[in-house]
């Protein structure tokens, strides 16, 4: 495991501990030498989490739109970081920087970003880890949405228990690991984003 992307809000919310859990994912990320891929922003979860991962001597590679470079809101102190034109190139690019993905709490560009690559997975555009890290309980309405989707006969149980869901960081780590190590094994990823 030598990235992960992390989506993540643009604000730090109302509760301090999601700008905690922010700063501790990062620390945590760094100690194991893994690299933080993000979207590039100095702001809210989005800038605590890439301070903590350069704090620790980590690598933190922002991947931000020219129009939010336009509205200052980029890191300037990352380890790379790389202006595109549109979202699509964002996420795009940041997906194929990573071998797995965390949803941290964040609004619906979060929401966006974490089922596109939920979808990514699905249709075999890539096979790789999507991990929630569940701060104070917040995916736990979502998770029941997917839970009623798969009742309904939307959703495949498969897609749905392929998720890792989590609100401890060491052990959210520990199980994205374990998980690309299982399905590294039989996949290509076939580069087709």
């Amino acid at each position: 495991m030598k990235s992960i992307a992390v989506f993540c809000g643009a604000n730090t919310g109302t509760n301090p501990e999601y700008r905690d859990a922010a700063t501790n994912l990062g620390q945590l990320m760094a100690t194991k030498k893994i690299r933080l891929v993000f979207g590039g922003g100095k702001v809210g979860l989005m800038g605590a989490i890439a301070d903590a991962v350069l704090a620790e001597g980590g690598e933190a590679v922002g991947v931000i739109p020219q129009s939010l470079v336009d509205r200052e809101v980029a890191h300037t102190g990352l380890t790379e970081q790389y202006v595109v034109k549109t979202m699509h190139e964002r996420k795009a690019l940041m997906a194929s920087k990573s071998d797995a993905f965390i949803a941290m709490p964040g609004g619906f560009g979060t929401l966006d970003e974490v089922n596109e690559i939920i979808t990514w997975n699905q249709l075999g555009i890539i096979k790789k880890p999507v991990a929630f890290y569940n701060v104070n309980g917040y995916y736990n309405k979502f998770i029941d949405l997917i839970t009623h989707g798969v009742e309904e006969g939307f959703i495949k149980p498969e897609y749905s228990d392929n998720l890792i869901v989590e609100s401890d960081a060491k052990v959210l780590l520990q199980k994205i690991t374990q998980y690309a190590d299982a399905i590294s094994e039989d996949w290509v990823d076939s580069e087709r984003i």
